[in-house]
C-alpha cells in the first residue's frame, strides 16, 4: 500500500471537463431531457465505443463510472493475485522434480511442460474472445475455476497421468488468469503508465522468490508435497473473488447510471450455443491444440520408444502433428467464419517484431531452464531451498528493476532504446553460462550470470507488452496480448522440447560413459530419480560421474539457447519507436 500511495498522484480522470463559464452558459439554455438527466446524475461526457465488442464496451463503462478508490482497490487485489500466483509458481517450480521422481519419471519432466504449454497456448485467443464478447469478469472467473481445479487434483493425484492432467488444468487456469489480469490492467491504465502498472502488479515476485523456495522445502520435508498444492486450492479462490465482484458491481452501476444499456440477442438457447461455437472457433482451437501437442511430444518420448526415432508411431506423430498445423493455418485463412485471430493485425511490423522477440527469448530460456534446479542440487550440492533461491534470481531482479524501468518509460514515453541494452547483455550472460554451468565452478558466478540474464529478460517482457499494445486501439488489446501469449507459450513448449531432446540424447549416454561399472545396473534409477542422484556422497566416484553427465548436457543446452538468442537483434530493429504519450487508448478513471 505504501508503494501504491506514491502512484495516486498520476491517477487521473481522462474525460474532458467543461469550464465553469461554459457550464453556466449552457444551464441558461434549454437542454434536451436526455442531456439534463445525464448532467443531474453527474455522468461523464464520454461514452463506451459503440463500434467495440460488448466486453470492451462493458469495461469502458466500468472505468467511466468507478471511483479512484475503486481503481486503487483493483490494483491492490491484482497485486495480491500476483503474490499468490508467484508463491504457488515458486513452490511448484521447486517441487515438481520431486513429484516426478516419486513416480520414477524425473526424465519426463519436460513432457508435462510441453503438453500443458501446447494446450494452454490454444486457450489464449479464445479467451480473448470471451473477454471481448462476454466480459472481463466472466473470462477471469472461468480461468480462476480451472486453476483451482488443477490445484485440487494435483494435491490428490497418485500417478503421473493424473498429475499431468492436473497440471494442464493448473497451467490453463493460472496462465489464463494472468492473461485476464494483464488485459484488465491495460484497461485501467494509460499507455505511458502501463509499464509502471505492470511493474507494480508483478512486484510480489521480489518476496516470493525466496519465500517460495523455503516454503517448498518445508512442504516436502516436513509435511507433504501434496499440501504445497492443497494449501493454495483454499487460498487462491478467496483472493480471486474480490476482483470478480468489483467488476460486476461496477458494471451494474454503469447500467444504472445509463452509461451502458442492456442488449437482447433475440437468440434461442440452441442458437446462442451455435453462435458462440462459431465466435470462439472451437474447431480451430481443437485442430491447433491437438496438432501442436502431437507434433512436439515425439521429441521427448523418442528416446524411450522401442526403436528410438525409427519407431513408426514417433514418425507418425511428427507427420500428423505437422499436417494438422498446416490444416489449421489453411482453415483459419480460408474457411473459418470467425478466425481465432484477425490476420490484418499481422501487417504491423511492431506486432510481428514483438511476437518474434518473445518467441526467441522463450525458446532460448527454456532450452536449459527446466533442469536448472536439479543441476544446482546434484552438481553444486545446494539444498532444495538454496537451489530455489538461485533459480529465483530473475524474480528478485525483475521485481526491483521493472519499477525503475516503468518510471523511466513514463517520463520519456519511449521504450525501444532499452532493447539496445537488454539484447546484447542477455546474449553475453547466457554465453558466459556455457563456461560456468559445469562441475567445479563457483555458485557465485552462476548467480552473477543469472542477474545479467534477469536484467535482459525482464526488459524483454515489459517492452514486448508495451510495443504490441501501442500498435493497436483498445478494441484489439485483448487480441494482440493473446497473440503475444500464444507465441510465448508455444515457444516455451518448443524450448522445452529442445531441452528434452538434448537431455535424453546427452545425459543418459553421458551416465553410461562416466558411471563406475558397478553402478551401471542402476543407471535407469539414477536417470529417472533426483533423490537417487542426491543419495550418493559428494566426492564419490558415482556422484562425480553424475555431475559430469549434468555438465555435459547443460553446456549443450546453453549453447543452443545462446545461438537462438542472436535472432533477437533482427526483431529489435523491426519494432517501431512509438511515442507512448501520443497514443490515447482507454477511457475513464485510469492509472
Amino acid at each position: 500500500m505504501a508503494v501504491f500511495s506514491r502512484f495516486r498522484s498520476v491517477i487521473r480522470r481522462t474525460s474532458s471537463t467543461t469550464d465553469k463559464d461554459s457550464v453556466v452558459e449552457e444551464k441558461k439554455k434549454e437542454l434536451d431531457k436526455e442531456s439534463a438527466v445525464a448532467s443531474n446524475n453527474g455522468q461523464n461526457e464520454e461514452q463506451p465505443d459503440d463500434d467495440a465488442q460488448r466486453g470492451v464496451q462493458d469495461v469502458e463503462a466500468v472505468t467511466l463510472t468507478w471511483s479512484k478508490t475503486t481503481l486503487i482497490a483493483v490494483f491492490i487485489n491484482i497485486w495480491l493475485l500476483y503474490f499468490v500466483n508467484a508463491m504457488q509458481s515458486s513452490i511448484l517450480y521447486n517441487l515438481i522434480p520431486y513429484v516426478t521422481s516419486d513416480f520414477s519419471t524425473h526424465s519426463l519432466l519436460n513432457v508435462i511442460y510441453i503438453v500443458a504449454n501446447a494446450i494452454t497456448a490454444a486457450v489464449y485467443i479464445p479467451l480473448a474472445k470471451v473477454l471481448d464478447l462476454w466480459g472481463r469478469a466472466e473470462g477471469f472467473l472461468i480461468m480462476a475455476t480451472f486453476a483451482t481445479m488443477g490445484l485440487i487434483i494435483m494435491a490428490a493425484c497418485n500417478n503421473l497421468p493424473t498429475f499431468c492432467a492436473a497440471y494442464v488444468f493448473y497451467s490453463i487456469g493460472f496462465g489464463g488468469m494472468t492473461f485476464s489480469v494483464d488485459v484488465i490492467t491495460a484497461d485501467s491504465s494509460t499507455l505511458k503508465n502501463r509499464g509502471l502498472a505492470y511493474a507494480f502488479t508483478s512486484s510480489p515476485y521480489i518476496i516470493t522468490a525466496f519465500a517460495g523456495a523455503k516454503a517448498a522445502e518445508g512442504f516436502y520435508y516436513d509435511i507433504s508435497w501434496r499440501w504445497g498444492f492443497g494449501t493454495f486450492a483454499i487460498v487462491f479462490p478467496v483472493v480471486a473473488a474480490p476482483l470478480y465482484f468489483i467488476l460486476k458491481f461496477n458494471l451494474r452501476k454503469a447500467k444504472k447510471e445509463g452509461v451502458l444499456h442492456e442488449e437482447s440477442s433475440g437468440r434461442t438457447l440452441l442458437q446462442s450455443i451455435w453462435h458462440f461455437i462459431i465466435e470462439f472457433d472451437l474447431l480451430g482451437v481443437v485442430i491447433f491444440s491437438a496438432g501442436l501437442t502431437v507434433f512436439l511430444l515425439p521429441f521427448n518420448i523418442a528416446d524411450s520408444a522401442p526403436d528410438g526415432w525409427s519407431t513408426p508411431y514417433i514418425i507418425a506423430m511428427i507427420v500428423v502433428g505437422f499436417v494438422m498445423l498446416i490444416i489449421f493455418t489453411a482453415y483459419e485463412g480460408f474457411v473459418a467464419p470467425k478466425p481465432l485471430f484477425n490476420l490484418k493485425l499481422l501487417s504491423d511490423r511492431t506486432v510481428i517484431g514483438a511476437c518474434l522477440l518473445n518467441a526467441t527469448y522463450q525458446i532460448s530460456y527454456y532450452c536449459w531452464a527446466n533442469y536448472f534446479t536439479s543441476f544446482l542440487q546434484a552438481v553444486n550440492d545446494l539444498t532444495l531451498a538454496e537451489a530455489g533461491y538461485v533459480g529465483s534470481t530473475f524474480d528478485v531482479v525483475s521485481g526491483v528493476l521493472l519499477l525503475g524501468v516503468g518510471f523511466i518509460i513514463r517520463r520519456t514515453g519511449r521504450f525501444k532504446w532499452l532493447l539496445y541494452i537488454a539484447v546484447p547483455l542477455y546474449i553475453f550472460a547466457q554465453g558466459l553460462m556455457i563456461y560456468f554451468r559445469r562441475p567445479n565452478q563457483s555458485v557465485g558466478y552462476l548467480v552473477m550470470c543469472q542477474i545479467f540474464i534477469s536484467i535482459g529478460g525482464s526488459i524483454f517482457i515489459i517492452v514486448e507488452q508495451l510495443a504490441i499494445l501501442a500498435a493497436v486501439d483498445h478494441q484489439h488489446v485483448a487480441a494482440v496480448l493473446a497473440l503475444l501469449y500464444v507465441v510465448g507459450t508455444t515457444a516455451n513448449a518448443v524450448g522445452a522440447t529442445i531441452c528434452g531432446a538434448i537431455w535424453t540424447n546427452t545425459f543418459k549416454p553421458a551416465l553410461e560413459r562416466f558411471l563406475p561399472e558397478a553402478d551401471l545396473p542402476d543407471i535407469d534409477t539414477i536417470y529417472e530419480d533426483l533423490d537417487a542422484q542426491l543419495s550418493y556422497e559428494i566426492g564419490s566416484d558415482t556422484r562425480l560421474a553424475i555431475q559430469e553427465a549434468y555438465g555435459y548436457a547443460q553446456t549443450r543446452m546453453l549453447a543452443v539457447g545462446t545461438g537462438v538468442m542472436a535472432l533477437a537483434i533482427i526483431w529489435t530493429i523491426m519494432i517501431r519507436n512509438i511515442d507512448l504519450t501520443k497514443v490515447a487508448q482507454v477511457k475513464g478513471t485510469v492509472f
